[in-house]
């Protein structure tokens, strides 16, 4: 076992102090604000004139106009809806300040929101809110007639509308109403968040106030964010990173958020060089794709860190990065919904680093546990699965019959890994992704480590397929560089130098992109399903 509290200096862990939130022990920092809301009113007197925000139009607000639309949404929900301390708030909106107003003003009314993907089909959104037991569900006009089809009997509607022209609540009716004090506290319930699974395994993570909480402070002092620093959102907010790892951090340390409806990597190239973006907080697929462009921005002097999540990065593609952008530190961050963002946090700049490939050291407040398949806990340098407990770890999944967590609050992550003496921390895996070729286990991050390194691979996906002599095998997704052509056996010889036979894909196909889920994973799933005949492998 592995304690974050063991593993950073005392300018990181100060202020901490063990806490219990019912009947669970945490280390947790002393004097916490109770909520987002609380952070928010704290970060608006102090910088009551500073930009906050900047809307997909280029609009602008203050931290104290966003603490004043919020407290006047807070008010119309309240007296207006009915809005109540635990109630249901669904949110199905865009990248935007109506998202954002929305959400605060919710957890100043104690309510729990849920955020919706708005990337989501029909059906899916339908899926999720006969999950949610929702009280209102505040809702942009695009989406006006799914919710008619939607089973919303007794719910509370709010539409935001002609978000072009102007803020999409303006038209309703908040003036004069009165104000309460905020209701929410750091043992409330804050946030359902549905996983990203399909919409009949999605379980809704419920987040409370001090796990959130303690993940922006992390954030803050293991990135170093401060009242200067300047961000844009280019993963969706309803995720958590967007959530917590960039809307909360940032106003909680007082800096500036640019809001853009969509991802287009050639727009958030120009915001970067324009308004001096500093820092930025993504998936690799984000980075791959401003990767594509980088000869049009040979320079972006602002950058000074890059927060890298939600799946592996290729060492090689953080090289690359570095070579375009040599100045700038790029940090992997791991973690999952269910940690509120953050649970492994790389310390320094991770491709220059002789630990490049961790994802990191836990964060203060965490533990991790590697057990083998007899339930062993297994030591430095094992590979096992991990389990998590701590600070930012939920507590339930939200009407799961099943608990998957442990009475002592161990949370297995699904995901497969060990750790080092300096208290680094590798993930190899998915469980479900591992593949065990007639009994020789494959990672399928390694297999992707060394396609990569092959000159002219843009990108590439390994994946299990079924074998006939062997039960499984490793096939391979590949994307090549425009202009550049390998083969499979191109690429097959390549790999027979640096990895062992059974390693190597028995089968590869070249597309033009690899998959990706509407969390902007990659699709493993899909990426299988393209490989649908069983093989009959070759004799050795």
């Amino acid at each position: 076992m592995i304690k974050g509290e063991e593993l950073w200096n005392d300018s990181f862990l100060h202020g901490m102090e063990q806490r219990t939130f019912h009947g669970i022990d945490v280390l947790t920092y002393q004097n916490m604000p109770q909520s987002f809301y609380h952070i928010l009113r704290e970060t608006a007197e102090r910088f009551k004139d500073k930009i906050a925000f900047c809307d997909n139009w280029e609009r602008s607000y203050t931290f104290g106009q966003f603490l004043e639309m919020t407290d006047r949404m807070a008010a119309y929900l309240c007296e207006t809806e009915g809005v109540k301390k635990g109630d249901h708030v669904g949110l199905l909106l865009h990248n935007s300040i109506e998202f954002c107003t929305a959400f605060y003003a919710v957890v100043k009314l104690g309510a729990v929101a849920v955020p919706f993907p708005s990337k989501y089909r029909e059906p899916e959104i339908g899926a999720l809110i006969g999950k949610a037991d929702l009280d209102v569900l505040l809702y942009h006009e695009q989406f006006e007639e799914w919710v008619g089809h939607y089973p919303l009997e007794g719910v509370g509607l709010v539409r935001s509308e002609d978000e072009e022209n102007g803020f999409g609540f303006r038209h309703l009716k908040m003036g004069g109403l009165p104000r309460r004090e905020p209701q929410g506290q750091l043992d409330d319930p804050v946030i359902i968040m549905f996983t990203s699974g399909t919409t009949s395994q999605s379980k809704g993570v419920v987040l409370h106030n001090y796990n959130t909480v303690h993940a922006v402070i992390v954030y803050q002092r293991l990135l170093g964010i401060v009242p200067e620093d300047k961000t844009i959102i280019p993963v969706p907010i309803y995720h958590i990173t967007g959530l917590v790892a960039l809307l909360g951090l940032f106003v909680y340390t007082g800096g500036m958020v640019y809001l853009y409806r969509r991802y287009d990597a050639r727009r958030i190239l120009d915001c970067i060089q324009k308004n001096h973006i500093t820092f930025m907080h993504g998936s690799p697929t984000v980075f791959g794709k401003l990767l594509e462009l980088k000869e049009e921005y040979p320079k972006l002097p602002s950058l000074r860190i890059l927060g890298c999540g939600s799946s592996y990065m290729p060492i090689e593609k953080m090289k690359e990065f570095h070579r375009w952008l040599p100045n700038l530190t790029f940090q992997i961050i791991y973690g999952m919904t269910e940690t509120s963002s953050p649970a492994l946090v790389f310390p320094y700049d991770s491709p220059t680093s002789i630990y490049a490939g961790a994802a990191g050291k836990p964060i203060p407040g965490m533990e991790f546990k590697f057990l083998g398949e007899d339930g062993r806990e297994l030591g430095a340098g094992e590979i096992g699965e991990i389990w998590i407990r701590g600070s930012v770890v939920m507590e339930y999944y939200y009407n799961l019959k099943t608990d998957p967590i442990s009475g002592d609050h161990w949370l297995n992550t699904g995901d497969m890994g060990y750790y080092n003496e300096d208290g680094y921390v590798y993930i190899v895996d998915r469980k479900k992704d591992m593949i065990n070729r007639g009994g020789e286990k494959i990672w399928c991050t390694d297999v992707e480590e060394e396609i990569h390194r092959i000159p002219g691979v843009k990108d590439a996906a390994v994946v299990g397929i079924p074998d006939e002599v062997y039960g499984e095998s490793a096939a391979a997704a590949v994307v090549l560089e425009p202009g550049v052509s390998l083969t499979f056996e191109d690429i097959r010889d390549n790999l027979e130098k640096r990895i062992a036979r059974y390693k190597i894909p028995v089968k590869i196909i070249f597309l033009e992109e690899i998959p990706k889920t509407p969390g902007m994973k990659t699709d493993k799933r899909l990426i299988r399903g393209l490989f649908e005949q069983p093989l009959s492998t070759p004799n050795e």
